[in-house]
This record gives C-alpha cells, sequence and structure tokens, in this order.
C-alpha cells in the first residue's frame, strides 16, 4: 500500500510548528521560534521537520497552513483558520473535548466543537494582551524568570497580588510597582494567574462550557495557569503532552482527509 505522506504548519507570533502524517499518524514535528520573519520560520520548519522523517519536500502529497503568518507561506499550501485547525487537532487527541481553551501569542480563544471536532462556536479575547501568551512573556521580563518556572514558582505564594486592571500595558506597571514594595515573585504570579483566569472564564461563559474542557497554546505548559484556570472552572483541563502543536496537527490531519475524502480521521 502507498504511503500518503501529509504535513500541517501553524505559524504564529512566537514560534511555527509542524506536523508530519504519514496515512494521518504522527512521524515527524518541529518547533522554531518566528522571529518576525514569518517566510524564513516556515521554510526551517519545513526542512527541519522533513530531515527528521527522512523524506523531502516532494514526498508530500499536501500541506496546510494556519497561524498569525500563514499569508506568507513560501510553499504552496492550503489555508485554513486557527479555530478548524485547533478543533481538529484537539478532536484527534481527545474525542469526548466539547470546549477548547487556546492561550497563544496574541489572544485567547475558546471554541466549542461537536462530536465531529467541527468549531460550532468560538470567542476570541480583545486586543489588549492581558489574556495571552505575552503578557506571561512580559511578566517573565519584568520578574527576570524564566517562563518554565512560573508553575512552580506560584504555588509557593502565600499573599496572592491583586491586579486592579486587564490591560497588559499597566497591568506592566502595577507589577513593577509591587516589586518595588517587596511582593515576593511567587504572589506576583499567583496573581498574573489568577487575573489570566478570570479573563479566560468570562471567555468560556460566553459560548457556555460544555465537557469536556482541554487547553492549548503556549499558556497550556504553565501548570500554574493551568490550576488557576480548573480552579476558576471547577473543571478539570485536558492538556495535551505538547499544547503548542495541537494547530499544526489539525492542520495536517486536514490534509490527509484531503487526500481521499473516504478516509476518517477519529
Amino acid at each position: 500500500m502507498v504511503v500518503v505522506w501529509t504535513a500541517g504548519v501553524d505559524i504564529g507570533s512566537v514560534t511555527t510548528k509542524m506536523v508530519v502524517l504519514a496515512d494521518g499518524i504522527v512521524i515527524s514535528r518541529c518547533i522554531t521560534i518566528s522571529g518576525g520573519n514569518y517566510r524564513q520560520a516556515a521554510e526551517q520548519a519545513l526542512a527541519s521537520a522533513l530531515s527528521n522523517a527522512g523524506l523531502s519536500k516532494d514526498n508530500i502529497s499536501h500541506i496546510v497552513v494556519t497561524g498569525f503568518g500563514a499569508a506568507n507561506v513560501p510553499f504552496q499550501a492550503r489555508k485554513v483558520t486557527e479555530i478548524a485547525a485547533h478543533a481538529r487537532g484537539i478532536h484527534h487527541l481527545f474525542p469526548q473535548v466539547r470546549t477548547v481553551i487556546d492561550i497563544g501569542g496574541q489572544a485567547t480563544r475558546v471554541v466549542k466543537l461537536n462530536g465531529h471536532g467541527e468549531a460550532i462556536d468560538f470567542v476570541v479575547s480583545e486586543k489588549c494582551a492581558s489574556g495571552s501568551g505575552r503578557f506571561l512573556e512580559v511578566m517573565a521580563r519584568v520578574l527576570q524568570t524564566p517562563l518554565e518556572e512560573f508553575g512552580p514558582l506560584s504555588s509557593k505564594s502565600t499573599k496572592q497580588v491583586q491586579f486592579t486592571t486587564s490591560c497588559a500595558v499597566f497591568a506592566e506597571s502595577e507589577a513593577i510597582s509591587r516589586i518595588a514594595e517587596g511582593a515576593a515573585k511567587e504572589d506576583i504570579l499567583a496573581g498574573v494567574h489568577e487575573s489570566m483566569a478570570i479573563k479566560v472564564v468570562s471567555l468560556v461563559q460566553r459560548v457556555r462550557l460544555e465537557k469536556e474542557v482541554a487547553f492549548t497554546g503556549g499558556g497550556a505548559r504553565d501548570v500554574g495557569l493551568v490550576r488557576s484556570i480548573e480552579e476558576k472552572l471547577g473543571e478539570k483541563l485536558l492538556v495535551p503532552v505538547e499544547p503548542v502543536l495541537t494547530a499544526a496537527l489539525g492542520a495536517a490531519l486536514i490534509a490527509w482527509a484531503s487526500v481521499d475524502s473516504s478516509r476518517t480521521i477519529v
């Protein structure tokens, strides 16, 4: 039987992700920094993912691209929305999920799915970065603390800082003021997680939560944020092993399904 290779690319504002499938099975993946040059990032991700799989571009039957920089790909590819890509990727990983929370570099999305993995409703955060991964990056710079340390640190909080603003710019200033006042990093981070969780829950309420719930995107790597959202929602979140790859996986699955419409993705 002839193997069909397909690929999905998710060009985000922070990172570019690529997943390669062989008859719907993941055989290679790649995550690279976007760096503002989306065309170059797409080329690098494609080259790296193909090299890892021992393939050339000629082996790939179809490529589907999504994400913030999707319009900049230097190769032929079908474009789909991030909503559709996340929906397909999550349905493949967790077929029982009906609500998806995605915190990316520029925005937060909440998507409602039907039983076939199709988006039936969604809401996207406003332009302010306070509810996005960008907000976490700003805080990492202000606190001079790597993002991977946020979760463990915030769990040690004993006096959570309350942020009085939901604007990323003002929240940054507020965090600097709290540092000057002697607030501990862990207390500031607990406050950051609390603030973001409140915004996420407000988005979830707009689409009306339906169980079960998955969490994707760079924000899902922060165990402290995961914990805060779970507490606010009162629900356990399903988090993929590598949550930033969900849209790239979904794009690759859409590409695979387009090769032969008789194939069924589960």
